[in-house]
This record gives C-alpha cells, sequence and structure tokens, in this order.
C-alpha cells in the first residue's frame, strides 16, 4: 500500500522566484504535494491592490493549515514580514517548519 504524500507548503518572498521553483522541483522530486504561492508579484513586478494582497495571503495561510510541514525559503538570510507572519502561524498550528537556504542549495531539517 501506498503512503500518504506530505504536503508542503513553501513560504517566503516573491521576490525569489528561482528559488521557489528550485525548492518546488526538489521537494516534488521526493514525491511530496507542494503549495506554493499562485504568481511572484516582486519577482515580475505585478502590481496588486491591497485587497488583492490581503486575499491571496488569506490563502496562502489556508494553504499552511492544511499543509503537514512548511518550508520557508531564505534568500541571503532575508524573511520579510509576511514571511515572519507566516512562520508564526505555522509555529502555532504545530506545523514542522524547514528552512531552504541559498547559502548551501539544500533544504535544512
Amino acid at each position: 500500500m501506498l503512503k500518504k504524500p506530505i504536503i508542503v507548503c513553501l513560504c517566503g518572498s516573491t521576490k525569489f522566484k528561482n528559488e521557489f521553483l528550485e525548492a518546488g522541483k526538489k521537494e516534488a522530486l521526493k514525491g511530496k504535494i507542494v503549495l506554493t504561492v499562485d504568481f511572484f508579484t516582486h519577482a515580475d513586478n505585478i502590481e496588486i491592490s491591497e485587497d488583492i494582497k490581503n486575499s491571496l495571503d488569506y490563502l496562502h495561510f489556508e494553504k499552511i493549515k492544511i499543509s503537514d510541514e512548511v518550508l520557508i525559503i531564505d534568500v541571503d538570510k532575508y524573511i520579510g514580514h509576511s514571511t515572519r507572519n507566516e512562520f508564526i502561524f505555522a509555529k502555532i498550528l504545530n506545523k514542522k517548519i524547514r528552512l531552504w537556504s541559498n547559502e548551501n542549495q539544500k533544504i535544512k531539517n
């Protein structure tokens, strides 16, 4: 019988599109279901209203709720306000939290 796949939610600044894509591929290759941002507002210079930003933030918190673990994308030790809030939320929900760092291009447990 197949084991239920782990659901991982990627969190981090939307500035780091390439790192999100790389981390997502690595997680998928491990057989995990990957939940991530829907688009990269900072990296792709997409302007959105405050209402849309709030809606997207809400959806991302819902992704964290249904995930088994959270993978924080850390590029050059940059963790912004939104990512910090996602980290705190995941911690409150007792989610496993891991860190993906560009310093060594690997996932730290």
